[in-house]
C-alpha cells in the first residue's frame, strides 16, 4: 500500500498523479475502519483528502503555514504528517487529539476547537513573516460555515486591506454546481487562474495607459467593461471587492485540478482566495446521504452504517429538546435559538413542530445573545441553547447587552462540565466562573433529569432578568421524567441524605458521587450530609449559615474551575461573615487544561470521584466520632 510509505509530506512530492489519486482511496479506506472503532469526525475528513493531499504536496510543511480552522477537518493532515500509527488512541486518554494540537506536531502551526480563528492567526503569521524579512508560505483552510463567523469576516476586511500574500482555501461543503452553470464557472475558474491571463490584464491596461491623449479614459473604460462583466457572471465579486484574487469554484476531489489551481495561486501577488467545492463524507455512502450525523459521532459497523448506541437513560440533551416542546405548547413566548447547532442542541424535534420560533443563526454567538436580547426587550421568552464551551465567544454580549439592561434571556447552557473526547477545547467548565460574577444572573444546575425539567419550568416562570441551567454531556439518571415540571424556589438548595459529620455541598452530577461516597462512609460509621446545591447564584445562604451554626466542615464539589467557580463563591460568603469559623475544601478542576479521553477518566485525573471525596472525608473528621 502506498499510505504505509507515507510518513512525512516530503513523501508526496516523488509520487506520480495517479500515485496520489490511489493515495487518496487508500486513506479514505484508513478513516472508514479507524473510526468505526474510536468515533470522531468522519465526514468532514472524508470530504477534504484530495485537497489535503494537495496542500502537502505543493507546500513544504512547517515551513509553509498550514492553518486549519476548527481542526477537527485535520484527521488527513495528521495522517500525512507521521502520526498514522496513533489513530487507533485517536480521541483517547492520553492519545491522539482529535484536534490539531501544536505540542503533538510541529506540522500543527495553529490549534483551535472553535471555528473561525484561521484568517486572523494567517494574518498574524503573515504579518511576522513580512517584519522578520522571511518568505515562506501562508495558507489557511476555512469552511462556508466558518467564513460567516464575525471574527472570520473582520479578519478578511483586515487582508484585503492590507495586501498581504496569504493563500485561503475556501472549503465549501454545502455548495453543488448546478449543469446548466458548471462549465462557466469551470472556464471562468481556468481562465482566473492562467498565469498568462493575469500577465494580459497587466500588459493591456498598461499598453491602454500609454496612448496620449485618451490612454487613462480607455484603460477606466475597459476597467466598467470588466467590472461590469465580472458582477454579471462572476460570483466571487464580493471577495474580489474586500481584496482578494477569487479563484473558483474548482472541484475539490480533482486533484490535478486542484494542483494546478493552486500553483497559479500560489504565484499570485497579494490575498487569494481559493473556491473548493467538495462533497462532505466523499466515498462512503452513509456519511454522504447524512453528513449532520456523520460529522462526529462514536463508533459504526462499517457495512451497515449503524451508529453504535449504548442503551440506558436519554441524554440530558433529548429531555431538554423533548421539554422545550412540551413548554413551547403552552407558552407562544418560547423562541429557540442556536449558533449552528440544532443537532448537537437537541432542537431538531422543536424545529419541525415550530418552524416559525426555531432561529439557526449560523456561526455567529455573539450575534445569537444581542439577537435574544432583542426579543426579549419586546416581551418574547428567548432560549438560547449554546454548548458551555461556545457561550464564552458571546461573553461581551452577555454582560453589557443582557445583564445589565436585566433582560428575560434564558440559557440553556449544554455541554457543562467534562465533554470527553473533544477535550480541552470543548470542555465545559468555565461558565460558572464567568457567568456568576454578573450582576442580575440567576444560575444553577440539575442532579438530575427531572430536575432538569423543573429547572426549565423556573426559567419560564422567572421575569426578574437573565436566568441559566447548565447540564452536561452525558445520559441522565433513570429518574422518572412523567410528571408535569415545577417551579423550583429561587436560591433554594436541598439536602438529600443527613449526617453530622461533613456536609458536602455538591453541583450537577456531582450530587451521585457524593450519595454513593456517603454510602460507603456510612459503613464505617462517619455520616455525611449530602446537599444538593442546584443553585450556584444566588447561594441558599440560609443553608450556608446552618452549616456555621452546627460548625460542619464544608466540602464543595463541581465539575467546573476551582478558580472562580462554586467553592469560590462559597469560601467568598464565609469569608464575608466575620462571625463564621469555617473549614471549606474545594474540590473541582485544578487550573489546567484537562485534555481530551472519557469523562470517567477526566474526573480520576482531577479527583472529582468517590473514592477522593471518601478520602477528603476521612481527613476531616476526627477518628472517635461522636456527632451523627
Amino acid at each position: 500500500m502506498l499510505l504505509e510509505q507515507i510518513n512525512r509530506p516530503e513523501d508526496l512530492k516523488r509520487l506520480s498523479m495517479s500515485e496520489l489519486e490511489t493515495l487518496a482511496g487508500e486513506i479514505r479506506q484508513f478513516l472508514i475502519e479507524k473510526l468505526s472503532v474510536t468515533g470522531g469526525h468522519l465526514a468532514p475528513n472524508l470530504g477534504v483528502v484530495e485537497l489535503t493531499i494537495a496542500l502537502h504536496t505543493l507546500f513544504h510543511s512547517p515551513y509553509d503555514k498550514l492553518i486549519f480552522d476548527v481542526g477537527h477537518q485535520a484527521y488527513v493532515h495528521k495522517i500525512l504528517t507521521g502520526r498514522r500509527d496513533k489513530f487507533d488512541t485517536l480521541r483517547k486518554y492520553k492519545g491522539l487529539c482529535g484536534f490539531v494540537k501544536r505540542s503533538e506536531s510541529e506540522h500543527d502551526v495553529w490549534e483551535a476547537g472553535h471555528s473561525s480563528t484561521s484568517l486572523s492567526a494567517a494574518m498574524g503569521m503573515a504579518m511576522a513573516r513580512d517584519l522578520k524579512g522571511e518568505h515562506n508560505k501562508v495558507v489557511a483552510i476555512i469552511g462556508d460555515g466558518a467564513i460567516t463567523g464575525g471574527m472570520a469576516l473582520e479578519a478578511m476586511n483586515h487582508i484585503g486591506h492590507e495586501k498581504k500574500n496569504i493563500i485561503v482555501i475556501l472549503n465549501d461543503n454545502e455548495m453543488s454546481i448546478a449543469p446548466n452553470v458548471g462549465a462557466i464557472h469551470n472556464y471562468l475558474s481556468k481562465i482566473r487562474s492562467d498565469r498568462h491571463y493575469l500577465k494580459a490584464k497587466e500588459e493591456v491596461e498598461h499598453l491602454l495607459k500609454k496612448i496620449p491623449a485618451i490612454g487613462d479614459t480607455l484603460a477606466k473604460t475597459a476597467e466598467k467593461l470588466k467590472d461590469s462583466l465580472k458582477y454579471f457572471v462572476l460570483n466571487g465579486v464580493w471577495f474580489e471587492e474586500l481584496g482578494f484574487t477569487y479563484i473558483g469554484p474548482v472541484d475539490g476531489h480533482n486533484l490535478p485540478v486542484l494542483m494546478d489551481t493552486l500553483k497559479q495561486a500560489e504565484k499570485i501577488n497579494g490575498p487569494v482566495l481559493v473556491h473548493v467545492v467538495t462533497t462532505k463524507g466523499k466515498g462512503y455512502s452513509p456519511a454522504e446521504q447524512d453528513s449532520h450525523t456523520w460529522h462526529g459521532l462514536g463508533p459504526y459497523k462499517i457495512e451497515s452504517g449503524q451508529v453504535l448506541k449504548s442503551a440506558g437513560p436519554p441524554m440530558y440533551t433529548e429531555v431538554f429538546g423533548n421539554t422545550l416542546i412540551e413548554l413551547a405548547e403552552k407558552d407562544s413566548r418560547i423562541i429557540a435559538v442556536t449558533p449552528a447547532m440544532p443537532g448537537g442542541s437537541g432542537l431538531l424535534k422543536f424545529a419541525k413542530h415550530f418552524p416559525n420560533r426555531m432561529i439557526d443563526v449560523g456561526i455567529a454567538e455573539q450575534h445569537a445573545a444581542t439577537l435574544c436580547a432583542g426579543m426579549a426587550s419586546e416581551g418574547l421568552k428567548p432560549v438560547f441553547a449554546v454548548y458551555s464551551t461556545f457561550l464564552q465567544r458571546a461573553y461581551d454580549q452577555v454582560v453589557h447587552d443582557i445583564c445589565r439592561p436585566k433582560l428575560n434571556v434564558v440559557f440553556a447552557i449544554d455541554r457543562a462540565g467534562f465533554v470527553g473526547p473533544d477535550g480541552e477545547t470543548h470542555q465545559g467548565v468555565y461558565d460558572i466562573a464567568f457567568l456568576r460574577s454578573l450582576p442580575n444572573m440567576v444560575l444553577m444546575m440539575p442532579k438530575d433529569e427531572k430536575e432538569l425539567r423543573d429547572m426549565m419550568q423556573t426559567a419560564l416562570e422567572y421575569n426578574d432578568g437573565p436566568i441559566a441551567y447548565r447540564y452536561p454531556r452525558i445520559s441522565g439518571t433513570g429518574v422518572s421524567i412523567e410528571a408535569p415540571p415545577k417551579a423550583i424556589p429561587i436560591g433554594t438548595w436541598e439536602t438529600l441524605r443527613e449526617g453530622g459529620h461533613a456536609a458536602v455541598l455538591a453541583v450537577g452530577p456531582m450530587v451521585q458521587i457524593a450519595l454513593e461516597a456517603a454510602e460507603q462512609l456510612a459503613q464505617e460509621g462517619i455520616q455525611l450530609r449530602v446537599v444538593n446545591a442546584r443553585f450556584i447564584k444566588p447561594l441558599d445562604e440560609s443553608f450556608l449559615q446552618q452549616l456555621a451554626i452546627e460548625e460542619l466542615p464544608v466540602i464543595t464539589m463541581e465539575e467546573g474551575a476551582i478558580q472562580g467557580g462554586f467553592g469560590s463563591a462559597v469560601m467568598e460568603y464565609y469569608a464575608l461573615q466575620r462571625h463564621f469559623n469555617m473549614h471549606v475544601t474545594v474540590m473541582g478542576i485544578p487550573d489546567y487544561f484537562v485534555e481530551h479521553g472519557s469523562v470517567k477518566e477526566q474526573r480520576e485525573e482531577v479527583g472529582l470521584t468517590v473514592e477522593h471525596l471518601v478520602a477528603e472525608v476521612k481527613s476531616l473528621t476526627p477518628r472517635k466520632r461522636q456527632r451523627v
